[in-house]
């Protein structure tokens, strides 16, 4: 393992409210992940489609199209995937980019999958691009040629497969080919949830977990969830080892704004290397632009941790900018810090 991806995992068991699946997360997801689209929250317009595609297929009595999900970590694509496959009534293989390291270790799960199963590949822009080419007939024609020996001795095996439906989720769609972009029937881009719905996934993710929550906790939590179900259900379950701890096991709005306080989190969910980053843009960048580079050099980190892991949300809510110069604080990052946002810093470009 190298060096740089050393330091960037660490950075990433630092930081409580980043959004990649730990194996905590894992575990308890499988109780609290829906399983029937009436219990999926968010995201309406992605599922109002869905369901028409499933009952079209369904009346047809034919797969699905390959689907692809794209967006941030923690909003559901593992989730709609299951969903799609119990409502279709088909098993489902669940795999990731680079769990798949040849053309060979796919031949496998392909020829495994009965008809109308579904196949789901998370982070598929990982896929190498051996592999990458090896699906493609598999996705159109449900067929794959497998060549083996080599020079005057190779032989090309065409293996027939039933029909089946891929599903793949990216949190970088850019980084996807267009050739494979465009084998997908249906493509959906998943944005960032609601405080609302988040407060109605907090409050069902507390009653399978058994957890006494008021209607203003589950308000605070969601506000400090940074848009994602993943990070609110994991927030929940900190707050409520501070409430078994600290108090009597209900969580009140005062018992989360205790324990968030402890973790470092504040209202509107930054944590320490979410402000570290910004304080360093705002403080010793004098507002920016500044490079992505000197800003993660300044901060000892790695520049793919600050770009993947901080940036995102930064974005979403308005406390950054990203211009041809470099990084800029935006006007709300002042007022959230208390500082006095001096207009010659933040000369806008035209």
């Amino acid at each position: 393992m190298s060096p740089d991806k050393t330091k960037k995992e660490e950075a990433l068991r630092e930081k409580l409210v980043f959004t990649q699946e730990t194996e905590e997360d894992v575990i308890l997801n499988l109780s609290l992940r829906p399983s029937k689209v009436s219990d999926f929250v968010g995201q309406k317009a992605v599922v109002d489609n869905l369901l028409i595609s499933i009952a079209a297929a369904k009346r047809r009595k034919e797969p699905l199209e390959h689907i692809l999900f794209s967006g941030p970590p923690g909003l559901g694509k593992t989730t709609l995937a299951h969903i799609i496959a119990n409502e279709m009534g088909t098993k489902i293989t669940a795999t990731s980019g680079p769990a798949i390291a040849k053309a060979g270790d796919l031949i496998g799960i392909l020829t495994n999958l009965g008809e109308g199963d579904i196949l789901f590949i998370d982070e598929i822009h990982r896929l190498s691009k051996v592999v990458e080419e090896f699906l493609y007939p598999a996705m159109e024609n449900f067929q794959i040629d497998f060549v083996i020996d080599k020079g005057p001795y190779a032989k090309t095996i065409k293996f027939n497969l039933k029909p089946f439906t891929l599903i793949g989720a990216t949190t970088r769609s850019g980084l996807l080919s267009a050739p494979m972009r465009g084998r997908f029937g249906m493509s959906y881009s998943m944005d960032f949830y609601s405080p609302e719905d988040l407060v109605q996934i907090v409050k069902r993710s507390a009653k399978i977990l058994k957890i006494e929550l008021d209607k203003e906790a589950a308000l605070e939590i969601a506000c400090r969830a940074r848009g994602t179900p993943r990070v609110a259900n994991r927030l929940l379950r900190r707050v409520r080892d501070y409430a078994q701890v600290k108090g009597d096991g209900k969580i009140t709005k005062e018992t989360v704004e205790r324990s968030l306080a402890m973790l470092g989190i504040d209202g509107k969910g930054l944590d320490a290397l979410d402000r570290k980053v910004m304080k360093a843009i705002l403080e010793t960048y004098s507002g920016g632009p500044v490079g992505i580079e000197s800003l993660a050099a300044t901060l000892n980190e790695e520049p793919d941790t600050i770009a993947d892991v901080v940036e995102p949300f930064l974005l979403k809510i308005g406390f950054l900018k990203r211009t041809p110069r470099g990084r800029e604080a935006a006007k709300a990052a002042y007022e959230h810090f208390k500082l006095s946002h001096r207009k010659e810093t933040q000369k806008e470009l035209f």
